[in-house]
Order: structure tokens, then sequence, then C-alpha cells
């Protein structure tokens, strides 16, 4: 079974079909009454695991990961369209070496990055 990374949320239900559209993925399991979430592996085997905390998100994530896109506006308009935002200005694309990405949050806070890579389009 691949690694996963773990989510905090307070509500599992609530951001599982964020996670789910962006990842292009679906749920693979739900477990102890939908406490834990785990998604399905993305096309760069990346597993998502959400778990319900009592707690609100406070402060900046300590990690984060980093979605791959094909599209840069397209998968913002995306994540905008599902409750999501820009963590920076409308106007920030970062670049580097080849890669372009955004700073993005889920509806609950949760930060991730958004990137393209032209050279593995």
């Amino acid at each position: 079974m691949p690694a996963y990374i773990n989510m905090d949320t307070q509500d599992p239900e609530r951001i599982t079909p964020f996670w789910c559209e962006v990842m292009g993925v679906q749920v693979r399991s739900v477990r102890d009454d939908g406490r834990y979430v785990i998604l399905e592996p993305n096309r760069d085997g990346l597993m998502v695991g959400l778990q319900r905390v009592p707690e609100p998100k406070v402060g900046k994530n300590r990690a984060h990961f980093d979605v791959l896109v094909d599209d840069l506006d397209e998968a913002t308009a995306q994540v905008e369209r599902l409750g999501g935002r820009r963590l920076e200005s409308d106007t920030d694309t970062f670049e580097l070496d080849g890669y372009s990405w955004r700073c993005m949050a889920d509806p609950e806070g949760n930060e991730f990055c958004l990137y393209s890579n032209p050279l593995s389009t």
C-alpha cells in the first residue's frame, strides 16, 4: 500500500469533494464512522487521508503538498469554484527552473500549491 499524507480537518465530509475534484480521485475508504477518509492515489501516486480533529486550523502549515496540473489557470479557477482560494494576490505566479506555481488554500485554509512544468506536458 502506498504511503499517504494525513490532513487534519474539522469536517472531512465537507472537504472530501474538494480534494477528490482537485486531485482527480475517488474516495478509497471511510473509517471510524467518517473520522478518517482515505482518497485513492492521484496520477503521481500521492494518497491523502483526511482526519477529523476537534480544533480549527491555526497558523501556517508546517508542510504542504504540490498538485501537478496541466493548466495552471484552469486549475486555479477550479479550486476557486470549489471553495478554495489563492493565498497570494491574483497576479502572483511564481516561476523557477521551468516550473510555475500558485499558493492556494482549501475551504478550511489548508495550504497547498498548484504547479505545472511545461517540460512534462
